[in-house]
């Protein structure tokens, strides 16, 4: 099966065939900011079954970091699509509301909860962590 998506504004737009390999809400304090101050939720996929095609995304990464993430987002919108985890080699985070249809979307687990806030609420019927599962 293979999904769809796009930017907010259509400069950009992707596919990407199954797998799924985890579907999550993550609640540390760079997705905050990234989210504009709600947890993220985002499914993690292979690298390699995901492709753009329409546009060029720019990139993004902290230069203060080690190991920083590469992020992927429209250079007119804004749009964050997906990201590159060095703790998740070969594979892609990637932001479901960029998906032409995400009505399935059913999050597994709520990770880094240590950073959530007061107003925010985790789902009671999905697993939650301080920080990510041990492996």
């Amino acid at each position: 099966m293979s999904y769809t998506g796009r930017c907010y504004c259509g400069d950009l737009k992707y596919e990407f065939d199954k797998p799924i390999h985890s579907q999550l809400l993550c609640y540390c304090r760079e997705c905050r900011y990234l989210s504009g101050g709600e947890a993220n939720a985002s499914i993690v996929i292979s690298e390699n079954s995901f492709r753009f095609t329409k546009g060029t995304p720019k990139t993004f990464k902290r230069g203060d970091l080690e190991k920083p993430r590469i992020r992927f987002f429209c250079g007119n919108c804004g749009t964050h699509i997906c990201v590159k985890s060095p703790p998740r080699p070969g594979m892609l985070v990637l932001k479901i509301g960029t998906l032409d249809d995400h009505s399935w979307f059913s999050p597994q687990s709520a990770i880094y909860c240590i950073d959530k806030q007061s107003y925010q609420h985790i789902p009671k019927e999905i697993s939650s962590f301080e920080r990510v599962p041990k492996a």
